[in-house]
């Protein structure tokens, strides 16, 4: 149990490390430049699974520690 949370701990980190930084965006709102502020961009092909799997990745993380709390 520990061996797998471990695992997904470091995936986590590297796949956190890896996505493209979406708050550069939001300190270009805050110092003024007021061009990106109403772009929509969707996030798309890697992005997107990079994301998803972040997403799976972090809940399986989460049950698998409330598991191993009460176990």
């Amino acid at each position: 149990m520990k061996v797998v949370l471990l695992v997904i701990s470091i995936v986590l980190i590297v796949l956190v490390l890896l996505q493209s930084g979406k708050a550069e965006r939001t300190s270009g709102i805050i110092s003024g430049d007021t061009s990106s502020l109403f772009v929509n961009r969707k996030e798309r092909g890697s992005e997107l699974f990079m994301t998803r799997f972040t997403l799976v990745l972090g809940m399986a993380f989460f049950l698998i520690s409330l598991i191993a709390m009460f176990v």
